[in-house]
C-alpha cells in the first residue's frame, strides 16, 4: 500500500502521480476522507474515555461521602453508549480505508516515461543481432511438430486449452533451462535457492498485491481458501512477512523455480496460440529485499542478472523501460526483457524486473532495524530469470536450422548429456 501520510501531507502531488497511472481522484479522495474520519473518531473516543475515567473517580468520591451520583452515572451511561457506537463506526471506517488503499497502485518513480499503455514505453537497448537465414523460418509450433516436443490436443483432453504437454527432448530442454538459470543465479549472482509451496493463503496473495485487484486472474481453491501461485514472487516475498531483518543482512537475494498458474481472463487472439500464452508454465524468479537507499540501483543490477540468462543462451533481445500506465500494479519502476521471435515476427516478454519501493513491505509488515536502531520498511524487488514458455519459443525460432533441427546453446549442453542439437523425429 502507499503511505497514508502521502495523502495527508501531499495530497495534490500524490493525486498527480496516480493520474500518470490512469487513477482518477475519486479513489485517493475516498481514502483521504476515510482517514480523516478515522482520526476524528479516534480523537473523540479517547476524549470520552478520559472523561469517563475522570468521572469514575468523582463517582467513587461522592459515593463514599454519601452524595447523589444518579445523574453522573446516567451521564456516564450515555458516554459508554457513544463509545460503543464510535467503536462500531471506527471498525467500519478502518475496513473501508484498508479496502480503498488496497486498490490504489504504487506511485510511479518520477523519472519513468508517462503514458497509459505500451506505446509510451522506452527502448533502453538491444543486445545481439538477428539476421533472417536463407531458409524459410518456421514458427515454434511447426518446429515443435518436426521435433515431436509439443502435444497441445492431449493437453486439452487432460485439462483444457492453455495446458500444453511437453515431450521427450523438449521436456529435457525445459529441465536444462531451469537448472541452468538456478545455477547461474546461485553460483554466480549470490542468490539462495528456495523451493516454496505452490499454493498460498489469501494473506500471502494480498501481501504482494495480487489480491484483491487480480482475483479473477487467479485459480482459487475455495474449500481451503488457498490460491495456486501465479508466480514464485508470492511465496518467496511472503517468506519475510511480519519479520524484522537486520540492516547488515541486506540485501537478501532469493531465487526459486515453480510452476505458475494464471487464468488470463479475457485473453484472446493470436497471442494465445501454442506456447505464447498458457495457463500453467514454469518460471525461475528472483526476489530481493534491500535497504531503501539502494533499491533503484539494485533494480539495475537485477535487470543485468536477468539479462545474463539471455546472453548465455546467445539470444537477441531488447530491454524496455515501462511507462507509468503499463507497469504492474505494485511497481514504482519496471523494465521488461523481450526476446525476438522470428517465426512469430514479434517481440515476446520473458521477464519483468520491478522495484516496488516500500509498497509490498507495508502490506507484508516486512521491516529491518537500521544502524541507528530505528525500525523501517524494507524495499522489495523481483524479476523473472526467466519465464519458460516464451523463452522456449524464441530459443527454438532463433536457433533453428535448415534441416529442421535446433542447435542447443553451449551453456545447456552439460545439462543435456552433451546433446548439441534437438533432432527431428522420424
Amino acid at each position: 500500500m502507499i503511505d497514508i501520510k502521502k495523502l495527508r501531507e501531499a495530497f495534490e502531488e500524490t493525486c498527480a502521480a496516480l493520474a500518470r497511472r490512469g487513477v482518477e481522484r475519486e479513489r485517493p479522495e475516498r481514502a483521504r476522507d476515510l482517514d480523516a474520519r478515522r482520526r476524528a473518531l479516534v480523537a473523540e473516543t479517547e476524549s470520552l474515555k478520559a472523561l469517563r475515567n475522570a468521572k469514575s473517580k468523582e463517582i467513587g468520591i461522592a459515593a463514599r461521602q454519601g452524595g447523589d451520583i444518579a445523574a453522573v452515572k446516567e451521564e456516564m451511561r450515555k458516554v459508554g453508549d457513544r463509545i460503543a457506537e464510535i467503536d462500531r463506526e471506527l471498525a467500519e471506517t478502518e475496513k473501508g480505508l484498508r479496502e480503498t488503499l488496497l486498490m490504489i497502485p504504487n506511485l510511479p518513480a518520477p523519472e519513468i516515461p508517462t503514458g497509459l499503455d505500451s506505446s509510451a514505453n522506452a527502448e533502453v537497448r538491444r543486445v545481439g543481432e538477428w539476421r533472417d537465414p536463407e531458409f524459410k523460418i518456421l514458427d515454434h509450433m511447426a518446429i515443435g511438430e518436426k521435433l515431436g516436443i509439443f502435444d497441445f490436443p492431449r493437453g486439452v483432453k487432460l485439462t483444457g486449452t492453455g495446458f500444453p504437454i511437453i515431450l521427450g527432448q523438449g521436456a529435457k530442454l525445459q529441465r536444462a533451462l531451469i537448472q541452468y538459470m538456478l545455477d547461474l543465479h546461485c553460483q554466480t549472482q549470490g542468490y539462495t535457492e528456495m523451493l516454496p509451496p505452490f499454493v498460498v493463503n489469501s494473506a500471502s496473495m494480498t501481501g504482494t498485491g495480487q489480491l484483491p485487484k487480480f482475483a479473477e486472474d487467479l485459480y482459487h481453491c475455495e474449500v481451503d481458501d488457498f490460491w495456486l501461485i501465479p508466480t514464485a514472487e508470492v511465496p518467496v516475498t511472503n517468506y519475510f512477512r511480519d519479520d524484522i531483518l537486520k540492516a547488515a543482512d541486506l540485501p537478501v537475494k532469493l531465487t526459486a523455480y515453480t510452476p505458475c498458474f494464471r487464468r488470463e481472463a479475457g485473453s484472446a487472439g493470436k497471442m494465445t496460440r501454442g506456447m505464447l500464452r498458457v495457463h500453467q508454465f514454469d518460471k525461475v524468479e528472483m526476489v530481493n529485499f534491500v535497504h531503501p537507499d539502494t533499491s533503484f540501483a539494485q533494480l539495475e543490477t537485477l535487470v543485468g542478472e536477468a539479462e545474463a540468462v539471455l546472453k548465455g543462451l546467445g539470444l537477441h533481445y531488447r530491454v524496455l523501460q515501462l511507462c507509468s500506465g503499463d507497469m504492474g500494479f505494485s511497481a514504482a519502476k519496471c523494465y521488461d526483457l523481450e526476446l525476438w521471435a522470428p517465426g512469430e515476427q514479434q517481440w515476446l516478454e520473458v521477464s519483468s524486473c520491478s522495484c516496488f519501493t516500500d509498497y509490498q513491505a507495508r502490506r507484508l509488515n516486512c521491516r529491518f532495524k537500521d544502524a541507528d536502531g530505528k525500525t523501517k520498511l524494507v524495499h522489495t524487488l523481483n524479476g523473472s530469470g526467466v519465464a519458460l514458455p516464451r523463452l522456449m519459443v524464441a530459443l527454438l525460432e532463433q536457433h533453428q536450422n535448415a534441416d529442421g533441427s535446433v542447435t542447443v546453446p553451449e551453456v545447456l549442453r552439460p545439462y543435456m548429456n552433451g546433446q548439441e542439437k534437438l533432432l527431428p523425429v522420424k
